[in-house]
């Protein structure tokens, strides 16, 4: 249903104020732009006072990252208690219950709390940057909410099968049911709510009587095929959607014609990335409902900085390739800032006129605050260009960004396939056109990191983990993430290592025999301790290539081997170096699942088996047991003896001694020699 124009305040009306993504805390350590997001935030909160809300929703990422400094709790704790705590009562009567919405060991919302006089509540869902860490799971958000100080709602306890139970409220004859749905990782989403793992809650009583918001904090445009929340998969008796997590502030609510409802993007209320989508006006959004009609009301945040952007090609400026035009170039660019920055300062006095003197705009000029400037330089071609930080440094006291003023940027392109690259990686994601020249592109973080993964052929640690890691690392700026994550995979795969039980003359021989066995090793281990997780994503705001997943079923691929069958394509026993087989005294079933990663289920026979050339072969060593999908299981304390690799080369089984030692003196003397081979692999393999 489409606004109308207006809806005046009165017993029947519901007031909401709208915002999203204010990132709390980031860049807090900046000397210029270290309190901007707090102020920004402050001023929210001050609105709502003043405009007389009933409520605030808030649609995630209150806070820049999931472990906020006391700087920036101390003053998200102060806003709130000077704007939203006071005497005023709420008159939003809550129907129902509502601990199925809330969140940890909570059964009501704060202004129903005879200890706490909330005069303006917040209700607040929790984002991809303040998500659940530590002992616990506890958010930031659970904090703020066990002191009272706001509702966190739309948790998602269970992220296999979702319920959204709303919030229901009562204010004279309007009705509200608040739906909210925390972040959760896009293709995991997408996937729940394809397979129909996903349910809504609706209130008893007429449907047309209820008016329906739903809050989210998704990604709303694709990146890849399932990297973001189509709103065809939302239900079609809601209202109105918040939509979190995009920072471009879209001002107009957009009609879904499939769907019924209306969507807004309230975007940021501080620029986090200094790109295009960031450099649009900053608005929160008073959202005024009587039953079945609602009216928007757009208010511009006064205390955001202000922030612009331009795009220049020193080509089509038709400078002279060279360094010749280096001092012509640079001249160039420090106008075009200047310009930039002039444009800026007047843009700002023009949205707040009522902080300058009409008279005398040159005396209020400490009032306004420094600019965000970005200028795009694109210098494909032969071009000498200055140092981008010695020249944004050029711009100390004038602009607030004084290290990144200017961004320099090539667009690759070649003539013909069959020029070589100049750097290591190569260029798959560019195409040609059909007269035969090849499309540009852009060098972004996320092909460098994959393109890397790929020819890096890592022995023990799985891709799927560092590019995760990487991944929480931009998005939260864990700094030890990595630390932690290197770790842990260290000391899980020497408890693998040590587990095994290895015949130590296999590493005493020929020295080619015992890399082939210790890279069958370690591939085996790789493989075992890789875990079973979503299409990796980054998150990139540009625009990303559209790749058609190549399992559309979107469910774990499961391979079936068993001892007497293995795939037509691969025949083992031709092969012209075997690796030695592992053995075990229990006899094992005939079929065996494995629940494989995409990489195994799509070149498993580069995996099987190579050439002699890359010295590495491979047989029923890499077959695994029966694995969990999230991690590999330990295999059983009670067997009789552990499968060993032992080299079939030019010998037999050895025959186990015979003796009347106790199982203890066994236990220990295999695990000393364990230990030592352990040593030898691990000096051989340096």
């Amino acid at each position: 249903m489409p606004a109308i124009d207006n809806i005046s305040t009165g017993p029947d009306t519901i007031r909401l104020l709208i915002t999203t993504d204010n990132h709390v805390g980031y860049n807090e350590n900046d000397p210029i732009r270290g309190d901007d997001s707090w102020k920004t935030f402050e001023e929210i909160t001050s609105i709502a006072k003043e405009k007389d809300v009933d409520m605030i929703l808030q649609g995630g990422d209150l806070f820049h990252i999931n472990k906020p400094s006391k700087k920036s709790m101390y003053n998200v704790i102060r806003s709130l208690r000077t704007n939203c705590l006071g005497d005023r009562p709420c008159e939003l009567e809550l129907l129902g219950d509502p601990s199925m919405a809330l969140g940890k060991d909570v059964d009501t919302v704060n202004y129903e709390d005879p200890n706490i006089n909330i005069s303006v509540p917040v209700f607040a869902i929790s984002g991809n940057h303040d998500d659940a860490t530590g002992e616990g799971f506890l958010l930031p958000l659970d904090l703020l909410s066990a002191s009272g100080l706001i509702n966190h709602f739309g948790t998602v306890p269970n992220n296999e099968e979702i319920t959204v139970s709303p919030l229901i409220f009562q204010k004279g004859a309007s009705k509200l049911a608040l739906y909210g749905l925390a972040n959760v990782r896009d293709e995991r989403l997408h996937r729940l709510f394809r397979d129909g793992n996903v349910k809504f809650l609706r209130p008893n009583g007429q449907n047309d009587e209820w008016f329906n918001i739903l809050c989210v904090h998704q990604n709303h445009v694709p990146h890849t095929r399932t990297s973001y929340l189509p709103e065809q998969f939302l239900p079609n008796f809601l209202n109105f959607v918040v939509w979190g997590h995009e920072h471009e502030c879209i001002p107009t609510p957009v009609f879904n014609p499939d769907t019924g409802f209306d969507t807004l993007q309230p975007g940021s209320s501080v620029a986090t990335s200094l790109c295009e989508a960031e450099a649009a006006e900053k608005n929160i959004f008073i959202l005024n409902i009587n039953k079945s009609k609602y009216s928007i009301e757009t208010i511009k945040l006064k205390t955001v900085r202000p922030f612009i952007m331009d795009e220049v090609s020193l080509l089509k400026e038709k400078f002279v390739t060279g360094p010749a035009s280096k001092d012509d170039i640079s001249k160039f660019l420090t106008f075009k800032i200047e310009e930039l920055i002039k444009k800026a300062k007047q843009n700002f006095i023009d949205s707040n006129r009522e902080l300058f003197s009409s008279n005398d705009l040159d005396r209020n000029d400490n009032k306004i605050p420094l600019p965000l400037v970005r200028l795009r330089v694109e210098y494909s071609g032969d071009y000498e260009v200055e140092n981008p930080r010695r020249f944004s440094n050029k711009f100390v006291g004038k602009i607030a960004n004084i290290n990144d003023v200017v961004h320099f940027y090539k667009k690759k392109s070649y003539e013909n396939n069959n020029l070589v690259s100049k750097s290591k990686f190569s260029d798959k994601g560019i195409t040609q056109n059909g007269d035969g020249n090849s499309k540009t592109t852009e060098l972004r973080l996320q092909d460098i990191m994959n393109e890397f993964l790929q020819q890096a052929e890592l022995n023990l640690i799985p891709e799927d983990g560092i590019n995760n890691a990487v991944k929480k690392f931009l998005e939260n700026e864990d700094k030890n993430i990595m630390n932690q994550y290197i770790k842990n995979e260290i000391s899980q795969e020497t408890k693998m290592f040590l587990d095994m039980d290895i015949d130590d003359e296999t590493f005493h021989n020929d020295e080619q025999d015992s890399k082939k066995v210790f890279k069958s090793l370690l591939a085996q281990i790789k493989r075992e301790n890789t875990p079973q997780t979503e299409m990796n994503t980054w998150p990139d705001k540009e625009n990303l290539t559209l790749k058609e997943d190549v399992s559309n079923k979107h469910v774990s691929e499961a391979i079936i081997i068993s001892d007497s069958e293995s795939d037509p394509g691969i025949d083992l026993s031709e092969t012209k170096k075997k690796v030695p087989k592992r053995k075990s005294t229990a006899r094992r079933t005939n079929d065996e699942v494995i629940v494989s990663d995409d990489n195994d289920s799509e070149n498993y026979v580069d995996h099987v088996i190579k050439s002699s050339d890359d010295e590495v072969a491979s047989d029923e060593s890499f077959v695994e047991t029966k694995r969990s999908t999230l991690k590999p299981s330990k295999r059983s304390s009670n067997t009789t003896s552990r499968r060993g690799i032992r080299s079939t080369r030019g010998r037999t089984k050895k025959s186990q001694p015979k003796g009347k030692a106790s199982n203890e003196t066994k236990s220990s003397k295999q695990n000393n020699e364990s230990r030592s081979l352990l040593d030898d692999i691990m000096s051989m393999g340096s």
